[in-house]
This record gives structure tokens, sequence and C-alpha cells, in this order.
């Protein structure tokens, strides 16, 4: 190993899992959050959006006028496409926990990597190895062990489930959207004008639907701040900082704590303990993405000798 490579491997030991510690605490408290907001689940996802745009504002004003100004057109329409599907991703997600649990919401949206591997067959050609498939067949008998569990509860939580699944599928759309354009621009560049587009969806669809925008306790406000400070800024970013340092398989396995830390956190917040089906399908879709994750790509080709 260079000494430099060493010296930077060395000087991040311990930042880096700290890093990446932070960044599940930042993700997971995002249902939480929500939980805790009294305003309708479309503001806060607006508003969520809308925060986060203008807290990206001064760093983009001042460094990457340029960049975007000589945007593509190609990748202008992918993060507009992009923007949009994320918008619709929370609300769909944010609006599933006025119906079901934070734990049920937070783990049926690990499906994510499995809807991301429905998109590569059918765009790409990808192939599911037996492992990989035996796996995604163990996450989807978690989720329906969740969803029968929220049957016990009432008809609105299985609904919930529904919106977290579409929320999944949503969130897997919004990075296929976004994944050209993400090779051409800056991180915060990318990212200022897909929040910047989601932002003015939600908020033109809570125009058309009739979403009050105002009137709401500061106690709500200060929700929709912290939702674009701790879940966006502190665990978004710094997940994309991390990866300089580790490989985007390492950080795919570590959101999948992220149900594990918005369930801890909903416990101390509002003191709510998850059902027995909620651990055993929540174990289930977390083993089961596990192994998808490990098994989804073809075993590299043993190189000739000689």
């Amino acid at each position: 190993m260079p000494q430099a490579a060493r010296a930077m491997s060395e000087h991040n030991t311990w930042k880096v899992p700290f890093a990446l510690f932070v960044a599940v605490l930042g993700v997971s408290a995002s249902a939480p959050l929500v939980k805790l907001a009294e305003a309708p689940a479309a503001a806060v996802a607006a508003y969520r959006m809308l925060f986060s745009t203008l807290l990206l504002l001064p760093v983009v004003a001042l460094a990457h006028r340029g960049e975007l100004a000589g945007m593509r057109r190609s990748d202008l329409l992918h993060c507009l496409a992009a923007g949009t599907l994320l918008g619709f991703h929370f609300l769909a997600w944010f609006v599933s926990l006025d119906y079901t649990t934070v734990a049920s919401s937070v783990t049926l949206a690990t499906l994510q990597p499995l809807f991301a591997f429905v998109l590569a067959y059918f765009m790409f050609g990808e192939r599911l190895r037996p492992r990989a498939f035996a796996g995604a067949l163990l996450s989807i008998a978690g989720a329906m062990v969740i969803g029968w569990g929220d049957i016990a509860v009432s008809g609105m939580a299985l609904l919930g489930d529904a919106l977290a699944l579409l929320g999944a599928a949503l969130a897997t759309g919004y990075f296929f959207a976004g994944y050209r354009a993400r090779q051409h621009l800056s991180l915060n560049a990318y990212t200022f004008v897909v929040y910047a587009t989601a932002a003015v969806v939600l908020l033109g669809y809570c125009a058309v639907a009739g979403v009050p925008l105002t009137g709401f306790a500061g106690a709500d406000w200060g929700v929709f701040v912290a939702l674009a400070v701790f879940p966006t800024l502190l665990g978004h970013s710094v997940f994309n900082w991390s990866m300089r340092y580790v490989s985007a398989t390492v950080i795919s396995v570590v959101i999948l704590c992220e149900p594990i830390g918005a369930s801890a956190l909903a416990w101390l917040m509002f003191g709510t303990l998850p059902q027995a089906s909620h651990y055993i399908g929540g174990a289930a879709v977390l083993a089961g993405v596990l192994v998808f994750m490990r098994y989804r790509n073809p075993p590299a080709p043993a190189s000739a000798s000689g």
C-alpha cells in the first residue's frame, strides 16, 4: 500500500465507522420525526424538500453556478424525472406512517434493492443467482408476515404497508432516473436540482389536493427543519461522503440498520414496541436483503494462469 494511501486509511480507522454510525442515526430519525408532526403528510414531505433545497442554496450559489448554467438538456431531464419520483416517494412513505407503524413502514422500505433488481433485469438484462433469488423470496415472505400481522391490527395498517412498498419502488425509480445525470454532475449540483424539483412537485400536489401549507404549530416547523438537517444532510449526505472510503455495497448494508434505529427511536419517543410479527417479518426482510445484496452479482471469473 502506498504511504499516502496508508496514512489516509489509518487516519480514517475511526472516522469512517463513526460517520456511518452518525448517518444511520440521521436516516433513522426520518420516520419518527414524521410521526411527531401533526401537519398533513404531504405538507411534511413538501417542507422537508423545500428546506433541504434552501440549505443547499448558499453552497450551490457560491460554487456551482457555472455547472448549473452549463447543464446538458439530457441531464436536466433526468434530474427532473428523478426529483418527481423522489417527491412522490416521500409522499407515499410519509402517508404510510399515518396508517401503519414505524417498524412496518421502515422495514418494508428496505425492499428497495429488490425493486432495483427488477428494473436492472428489464433495463440491463441482469440475471439473478440462485442464492440471491432465495434471499429475495425470504424478504418477500418477511413482508407478507408483516402484512399479515397488520391485518390483525386493521385493514388501514395493511394500506400503510402497501404505501410503504410503493415508496420503496418509487425510490428505486428515482435512483435509476438520476443515475446518468449523476455521472456528469457534482453531488451538490445534482441534489440541488433534484431536491428543488421534488419540492415544486410536492408543493404543486398540495395546492391541487387542497392540503394546507400554513397554520401549523411551531413544533411542526421544527420537525420540517429537523427532517432537512438530520435525515438529509446528516444522513444521506454523510453516506455520500463515506463513499470516498468504503464501497457502495458496504453503505447499502449499513443502511439496512435503519429499521432498528427507527424502531428504537420510536420506542424512546412514543413508547411503542413492535408486534411479534414485526420482529419475525422484519428479521426475515433484513436477512433476505443481506443475502440478496451479497449474491446479486455473478462471481468474478477466475483469472487465467501463466
